[in-house]
């Protein structure tokens, strides 16, 4: 009788933890699916920093707003000193997988199209845990272009980005040509400045 009780208080310790691994691993599918998706935009993906209103997102053909923020390296970083450039405007963050992924496309870009093109990446350096996480993220991989650091939610705020990774995509003139919200390829970078002013 004992061995009978023994059984069946192991079979159902072990359905519970059958059960409990079940429902973990289907949240965390969930999660996963959900992960990138933040604005209620179905094409968007993306980590969330904050809401903003829909109606005060900067749109194509809106001027730039200027910022001056100093870069990962030591230097200071005006977009207007760009002006007469294409830029490529980035905004992202250490903790973010989406942002993660397109920077070996960022960097490669940039390799090949610096003389026509400015990358510009933005870290939101107040969401980060550490500043010293941004400098040990870039030196791992070895990224050459600007790193402008947001440590103030400055140029956030100016550009009311909501979600990372988020692109604004600037012409030769200083006006938004196209904002990207999510990760982006080579070859989106390409058409895009390529239909760029």
């Amino acid at each position: 009788m004992l061995k009978k009780i023994v059984g069946i208080t192991v079979i159902i310790v072990l359905a519970g933890i059958v059960l409990f691994n079940y429902v973990q691993q289907r949240n965390e599918v969930s999660k996963e699916d959900n992960e990138y998706n933040v604005s209620g935009d179905t094409d968007a993906e993306g980590g969330a920093i904050s809401s903003v209103e829909k109606d005060k997102v900067l749109q194509p053909g809106d001027t730039a707003p200027d910022f001056q923020l100093e870069t990962l390296s030591g230097d200071t970083l005006k977009l207007s000193d760009l002006r007469g450039k294409k830029v490529i405007l980035n905004f992202w963050a250490t903790w973010c997988p989406p942002c993660r992924k397109e920077m070996p496309a960022m960097q490669d870009f940039y390799n090949e199209h610096k003389e026509n093109v400015e990358v510009v990446a933005v870290n939101l350096t107040d969401s980060e845990k550490k500043e010293k996480d941004v400098h040990k993220y870039i030196n791992k991989y070895d990224y050459t272009y600007p790193i402008p650091l947001d440590r103030k939610s400055k140029a956030r705020n100016m550009y009311q980005v909501f979600s990372v990774p988020t692109t604004y995509f600037i012409d030769t003139k200083g006006k938004i040509h196209q904002v990207k919200p999510g990760p982006m390829t080579y070859e989106f970078m390409k058409d895009t400045i390529n239909s760029a002013n």
